[in-house]
Parts: C-alpha cells; sequence; structure tokens
C-alpha cells in the first residue's frame, strides 16, 4: 500500500481524491495548507506528494521548493494539481507532473500508479526560460514573505496594545477594589473585637468566617496590585537592616494553624541565627509566604512540608519542599510565569489565580538573588519527592531594582 500526501485547501477536493486513491488501496493523508503539508512530509516521509499550487500559507509553488530542498525526500515524486497555475513554473521548481483540475476521475487513479512506478513527464526547456521563471517566482517569495513580516508586525503591535490594555486593567481594578475593602476590613475587625457592641457566639462565628474571607480576598488583591507594579516595573524595594531567619520563621510560624487544619507535619532545619541582612524584609516576607502557600495548596493532607536554611557565601538560600505531586520537569520554567497554572482549568482541584510564584521570583530577583525548582531536598533527613523551590536572596541587596520583566 503506498502512502500519497494529499495537499488541498477546498474539502470537496480532498474527498474526492481520498475516494479515489483508497479505492486502489492506497493510504490518503490530508493537509490543508502549505505549512501543514511540508511538516507532514517531513514525519510520514510519503511516496506521493499531490500538491494544489494555489493554496494558503506557503503555495505549491513554495511546497515544492522546500520540499525538493529535502534529501531525504529526494526521490519523493511531486505532481501538481492546480486549475489556475502555470505548468513551466511547476516543472521548474522541482514538480515531476502536472494535473490539471477538475480531475478526471476515470484516468486520475493509472495516473497516480504511474508517477509511484517512477514515471515523470518529460519537461524541456531553455535555460534561460527556467531561470527567468525561478527569477519571477524568487519575486513572488519575496513579496509573500514581505506580506507575512507585514501580517505578523500588525499582530505584534495589537498584541502588544492588548497587553497594554490588560495592565492597565488590572491597575484600575485592584484600585476599585481597595478603596471599599479598607473600610470593611476595618469595621469587621472592631465588630470581631466588640468595639461596636457586644456579640452572641454565633454571631462571633459568624463574623470570624467572615474576616477568614475577606482576608483572601486582600491577598489575592495584594498579588494583583503586585503584579501590575511588576508588569510595569514599577516595584519598589525599601531596604534596611533586618535578620532573614527571624523574618522567615515569623512566615512560618502565621501558617502553623493552617498546616494543623490539614494535618501537615512541618519540618524545619534551620542554623542558629541571628542572619542579619540588608533589603526588604516585608517584601521578603510576603514573598516567602507565596512559597508557604503553594506548599499548603499542593500538599496533601496528612503530607509533609520541609523549611530547610542555609547560608552562602554572598547569600541566603531557603528551601521550601513538600511531598505534594511536584512540579512536571517540562513547566519547570512556565510556573513562574503570571497567571499561568499547571491545571488552569475552571474545574482545577486547587485554588488561586496563578500569581505567587511570579511575585515570589520577581522579589527573589529584586533582593539580588532568584527563586529555582529543585529536582527535591532532605530536611530533617526526611526526602520530600514533590515540588521543591530553592529560594535566594543576597546577604545585602542591591539598592537599584532591576527590571522587573527580566
Amino acid at each position: 500500500m503506498s502512502r500519497v500526501l494529499h495537499i488541498e485547501d477546498d474539502p470537496r477536493n480532498r474527498l474526492l481524491v481520498r475516494k479515489l486513491l483508497a479505492a486502489d488501496g492506497h493510504e490518503v493523508i490530508d493537509a490543508t495548507d502549505g505549512l501543514e503539508g511540508v511538516r507532514s512530509a517531513l514525519t510520514v516521509r510519503p511516496d506521493l506528494v499531490l500538491v494544489d499550487l494555489n493554496i494558503p500559507g506557503l503555495d505549491g509553488y513554495e511546497v515544492t521548493l522546500r520540499l525538493r530542498g529535502e534529501a531525504s525526500l529526494s526521490g519523493v515524486p511531486i505532481v501538481a494539481i492546480t486549475a489556475e497555475g502555470d505548468r513551466d513554473t511547476s516543472f521548474a521548481v522541482g514538480c515531476d507532473g502536472f494535473i490539471q483540475k477538475p480531475i478526471d476521475a476515470r484516468s486520475f487513479g493509472s495516473l497516480v500508479r504511474q508517477f509511484l512506478s517512477g514515471h515523470r513527464e518529460p519537461y524541456t526547456s531553455s535555460a534561460d526560460a527556467t531561470g527567468e521563471r525561478l527569477r519571477l517566482q524568487s519575486h513572488r517569495i519575496v513579496a509573500h514573505l514581505e506580506q507575512k513580516v507585514a501580517e505578523l508586525s500588525g499582530a505584534n503591535d495589537r498584541l502588544r496594545e492588548v497587553e497594554r490594555l490588560r495592565t492597565e486593567f488590572y491597575r484600575n481594578i485592584s484600585h476599585e477594589l481597595a478603596t471599599p475593602l479598607t473600610p470593611i476590613v476595618g469595621y469587621l475587625r472592631m465588630l470581631i473585637d466588640e468595639e461596636l457592641g457586644a456579640i452572641n457566639k454565633p454571631q462571633a462565628k459568624a463574623m470570624r468566617a467572615m474576616d477568614d474571607c475577606v482576608r483572601r480576598l486582600r491577598s489575592t488583591l495584594d498579588n494583583l496590585i503586585d503584579v501590575t507594579g511588576l508588569e510595569m516595573g514599577k516595584m519598589r524595594f525599601i531596604h534596611r537592616d533586618y535578620d532573614f531567619l527571624d523574618t522567615v520563621r515569623r512566615a512560618v510560624a502565621g501558617y502553623a494553624d493552617a498546616f494543623a487544619e490539614r494535618q501537615l507535619t512541618l519540618l524545619e532545619e534551620t542554623p542558629r541565627g541571628p542572619l542579619p541582612g540588608y533589603g526588604d524584609a516585608e517584601r521578603l516576607a510576603r514573598a516567602v509566604n507565596q512559597l508557604l502557600d503553594n506548599a499548603y495548596k499542593f500538599t496533601p493532607q496528612g503530607g509533609t512540608v520541609g523549611v530547610y536554611v542555609r547560608v552562602l557565601e554572598a547569600h541566603y538560600e531557603l528551601l521550601v519542599a513538600d511531598s505534594g505531586p511536584g512540579v512536571p520537569p517540562e513547566r519547570a520554567d512556565r510556573v513562574f510565569d503570571p497567571f499561568y497554572q499547571v491545571d488552569g482549568s475552571p474545574t482545577r482541584a486547587y485554588g488561586g489565580v496563578g500569581v505567587g510564584l511570579a511575585i515570589a521570583r520577581r522579589v527573589a530577583r529584586g533582593l539580588g538573588g532568584d527563586v529555582q525548582v529543585a529536582g527535591g531536598a532532605t530536611v530533617e533527613g526526611t526526602y520530600l519527592t514533590g515540588a521543591a523551590f530553592s529560594f535566594t536572596v543576597a546577604k545585602r541587596a542591591p539598592t537599584v531594582v532591576i527590571d522587573s520583566t527580566s
């Protein structure tokens, strides 16, 4: 059974050719444009290529020139099928045959068998005539490329504008949400603290549930504000002396109740403090919170989270590892992109908007370090095979803020 690649954008013509060739026992592989046709030819290595000359993407002449440049396809016959193409030009670029549309169903099968058996249509033309046809075809290809470049440039400009509008939207919506949320947080806290009068136990329980929801909403909003600052290159750091180990321990302590609720075992391996540093402790704490929150979300109930701190020559390193599903190797870089999630579907098992790790990386780089996915980690003698993130900051962070998009 022979394998025939048919490159044709008209579905009616594809169906006709498929029916005619399938009746003769051939396997037909369809491609709907020139680019797909080239990819298919390089992948399946057909015994014969039938190409319409007037197809989108790359036209039939360009496809033929491209395939004739492949050594692995040097013996494969290429036959032009067209209603409008030029016979002499098709032979000049490397076609072995020329079939005029509409296809004659009675003789088509016989023609295909001939080409598969080694038949090539004779073509005689002077070198000057062939050269002139190739020159004209090269001009058409250049014009085609210029058109594609112009289209791509226009599309790129539109994408830039969409990106600008998206960033402005996040900035504006963050501001609009933050304004009413501030008094809500304040008044809710006053109610919980009974500054506005006594409340009974059911009311107190309801207030605490509301407070938890407002805190999560505030955290999400703060993340959006940070991401907007990152994308606009306006994240600022306020440097002062601080204790790296104390900052990490405070962040870990803030997750103690959440870990206990999920029955997560927390392993900590840290050196003796203090670990003096110079940088933005507040932003550092928020970045550490992002790593801990990531571990909390992805570690199954009853699992383990490890926190490991060590002192390097010019940096401090925090390693946060867990016993969750881990990060697929092919997505190790993408997880740091804003809004990217390994599972971004509406039915995903984990919450969040996919900005936490992006914020952690930009903060680390702003403090003279970085965040990378580690292959695993051993904390207090326990090897954790889930996700592991190595977070480093310089002991003395640079005072110049790096470009947040780098």
